[in-house]
């Protein structure tokens, strides 16, 4: 089995193609489709680097598989699969308490709550084959309650519930978060043997360093600046309650959350052709609300 790596530094984000070279059996993991925020514009240079890659590779595309509903970037994956339509674009069954969380939140109507938008719904424990590539599902709520972290031949490709050591872990305050369910997620990984190999969702390179992807249970259990081995489920809670508090929101929430939560599908143009993104507008720092 290989990986392959793509970054997309507007996101921090880390899209990987795992195949066997041999049968060319290969999956892509959380795709990025470029959008341009301040002018609403959609551009598929990302999708386009992983695609030439799978074609100069002549690899067979079983799965296009997010570890959860991205708020940091749009999926790609509607993109992959008008090329390749026998991929199957693959979520954890849990996608359905997302789509009920935000349905309410953008208020809308048409959005069924059954995650039929996807291809697959994906069970805990679940074990997939593409082709010679076999796929376990593990559920690692609480950055999401729906995130998964693959299992793909005994590596590991963990979203955004773990990062590289000196980065932690994955944010608990969307709707539906829990850092309490993030730690017991993370200790489902840590009861991996110490060399297995993670590969992370997100790198933003703190102190300047270079960018990273890949560590292992072990260097994580020893050094993860937020969730050690010997961390407690209290301090971990404590600490992602007061860090979390000081967060900023994704500058690609708002558009990101409502195209993933359906697939990527984007939104039908309207009678004049156009297709429009809902943005909630909050009025709790108006002195006089109208």
């Amino acid at each position: 089995m290989k990986v392959e790596i793509f970054f997309d530094k507007n996101t921090f984000t880390a899209t990987y193609v795992v195949f066997d070279e041999s049968t060319k059996d290969a999956v892509v993991i959380d795709s990025v489709l470029d959008y341009d925020n301040q002018a609403s514009e959609l551009y598929d240079d990302s999708f386009k680097k992983v695609l030439s890659f799978l074609k100069e590779h002549d690899l067979k595309l079983h799965y296009i598989l997010e570890t959860h509903v991205h708020a940091d970037h749009l999926t790609a994956a509607p993109l992959f699969k008008d090329i390749y339509p026998q991929a199957m674009i693959v979520i954890g069954e849990n996608i359905k308490t997302v789509q009920e969380v935000f349905k309410s939140i953008y208020n809308l109507d048409s959005v069924l709550v059954d995650g039929s938008q996807f291809d697959y719904l994906i069970k805990d424990e679940e074990v997939i084959t593409a082709g010679s590539l076999k796929i376990k599902a593990m559920n690692t709520p609480g950055h999401t309650p729906a995130c998964l972290t693959y299992d793909i031949e005994g590596t590991l490709f963990t979203g955004d519930a773990l990062f590289m050591p000196d980065m932690g872990t994955g944010r608990c305050d969307f709707p539906k978060g829990s850092a309490v369910d993030l730690y017991h997620s993370i200790q489902k990984i840590y009861s991996y043997p110490d060399d297995t190999v993670i590969y992370v969702g997100h790198d933003y390179a703190p102190g300047g360093r270079d960018y990273k992807f890949s560590t292992t249970v072990g260097e994580q259990k020893k050094n993860n600046v937020q969730l050690k081995e010997s961390t407690s489920l209290e301090e971990f809670s404590n600490f992602r309650s007061e860090r979390d508090a000081t967060l900023n929101a994704p500058k690609l929430l708002l558009p990101s959350i409502q195209v993933n939560m359906v697939a990527g599908n984007l939104p039908k143009p309207e009678n004049n052709g156009e297709r429009y993104l809902k943005i909630p507008l909050s009025t709790k720092g108006l002195s006089n609300e109208n």
